[in-house]
């Protein structure tokens, strides 16, 4: 899943973020893009057992104690802590299995994909996002779109 149409419509389609490994310190990775991807209308779920809050979020210590629908698994842990990750999301009706950059898990790549799920890995939400809905600006001249394709 790395082509600019299925990422798009990945995008798209995901409402719900549940992001494993959210940190709650404001110059971690992981809560830099969740405050951009709430700020740009998505429900951000942290995951986290460390937290009780995070971003104004009730914060749940692993996926099956989510009670509500989460479209996108977003992961900001090892890679090699994937494989149960990926099995909770696809338990829980997960729509996508995001793995962020830097981690990637054929493991839980052939379990996400075995079970139904979109499966994207080494790649950034907040990037990618900003990338194809025009949020990135090169020397203030704000393109709105960093692609050779037309949006669809």
């Amino acid at each position: 899943m790395s082509t600019i149409t299925q990422l798009r419509r990945i995008l798209k389609e995901s409402h719900t973020i549940a992001i494993v490994g959210l940190s709650a310190d404001w110059y971690r990775p992981s809560y830099f893009a969740a405050k951009y991807m709430q700020e740009h209308g998505f429900r951000i779920i942290p995951v986290n057992p460390k937290y009780t809050e995070i971003l104004g979020e009730k914060c749940y210590p692993d996926l099956k104690s989510i009670p509500d629908k989460v479209d996108m698994v977003d992961v900001f842990r090892k890679s090699a802590d994937c494989a149960p990750i990926a099995h909770e999301a696809v338990t829980i009706g997960a729509k996508v299995l995001w793995l962020q950059i830097g981690v990637e898990n054929d493991e839980a790549r052939d379990i996400a994909q075995k079970g139904g799920l979109a499966f994207v890995q080494n790649r950034c939400v907040k990037i990618e996002y900003a990338r194809l809905f025009g949020g990135l600006s090169w020397f203030g001249v704000n393109t709105r779109i960093i692609s050779a394709r037309r949006p669809v």
